[in-house]
């Protein structure tokens, strides 16, 4: 089979793959997953290292990937994740290799992720005051999460990208500081609206904080200038200046009231090997099935190729839009994979 790319009907081509690892997550964010999970993903569901090395390696040889993300759920906790890196690196050496992680017990295993293969890491982080983390996170473990970042940006897994979900009335007043960390510590802070997905299914858009919101509040300590050049990347990027000195630089995210839907270049796998066009979608394609059926890569590509094809305009619907039409994925974001 030639090399075919991941073209959908509106000529968007994927060449990022978002490749959950596992579902499994040692926080309990209120945004994201209940303070009591009934339970995880069987580990006989899960995609172990050879298939997860496998798609990836049909996924960019065959249909044009670049860029490979490992994703969760909450990827550290996966007692062979350097294991995996390593693996994909010696395969696809020439693919880059990031992960998204919570950034606990990233202290440990930093070093050992950068000399495996992995590139750079985002680490979600959305308040250093440790109320507040408490608060979001049900769990009070911020020093952790705050050596984890000191410990990627020793590694060389730079830039350090930290992502930030704003939330109106828990950490919108804390957001200057977390700026101003990031500043001292030379990582980049995305911003990031809250999106209809996860456990909770109370979202209103009257609680969401805006992008521009996040930007006017920035604006009162530094003075924002756009970064040019933003092709298909989902942040919107400004350099923070001030007294006449570049200080560093943040992003904005803004998938609810400034959607990015029309230079979407993503595609995804959850840890249990099933494929989605988008994260809102509906539909799945159980690839991990092929996977375990015999199918060969020829037959796995064809499946992937047919999925993207089908892509929806906008989040998960070609009406598009969060409106009357829009309905939440059933499977919460860890499940899904970030």
């Amino acid at each position: 089979m030639s090399h075919l790319p991941l073209v959908d009907r509106f000529g968007r081509v994927a060449t990022d793959l978002r490749l959950s690892v596992t579902d499994v997550c040692n926080l309990r964010c209120t945004y994201c997953l209940p303070e009591v999970v009934d339970g995880w993903l069987p580990r006989a569901e899960v995609l172990d290292r050879e298939e997860l090395v496998r798609l990836a390696r049909i996924g960019t040889r065959t249909l044009g990937i670049e860029k490979i993300r490992l994703t969760g759920g909450e990827p550290l906790t996966r007692p062979d994740l350097v294991e995996i890196v390593a693996d994909l690196h010696r395969a696809l050496p020439e693919v880059e290799l990031a992960l998204t992680t919570n950034g606990l017990g990233l202290a440990r295993k930093a070093g050992a992720l950068r000399e495996a293969g992995l590139s750079r890491v985002n680490v979600s982080l959305d308040t250093v005051d440790r109320h507040t983390y408490a608060q979001i996170t049900r769990r009070g473990r911020l020093d952790e999460v705050l050596e984890g970042l000191s410990a990627a940006v020793a590694a060389g897994l730079t830039p350090v990208k930290v992502n930030c979900v704003p939330t109106r009335g828990i950490n919108d007043d804390g957001l200057l500081d977390l700026v101003d960390h990031c500043v001292e510590t030379g990582c980049e802070l995305r911003f990031i609206e809250q999106m209809p997905i996860g456990a909770p299914r109370d979202w209103a858009r009257e609680n969401l904080v805006t992008a521009q919101e996040v930007r006017a509040q920035v604006a009162t300590r530094y003075e924002l200038r756009e970064v040019p050049a933003r092709g298909a990347a989902p942040a919107e990027l400004f350099d923070l200046w001030r007294d006449g000195e570049q200080m560093g630089r943040i992003g904005t995210i803004a998938s609810v009231t400034e959607p990015f839907c029309g230079s979407c270049d993503r595609t995804r796998i959850s840890a249990d090997g099933q494929l989605r066009s988008c994260l809102f979608s509906q539909d799945e394609t159980d690839l991990r099935g092929l996977l375990r059926g015999g199918a060969d890569d020829e037959q796995i590509a064809r499946a992937w190729l047919g999925t993207m094809a089908a892509k929806p305009r906008a989040h998960g619907s070609d009406a598009g839009g969060f409106g009357e039409d829009f309905v939440q994925p059933e499977r919460p974001m860890n499940a899904i994979g970030g």
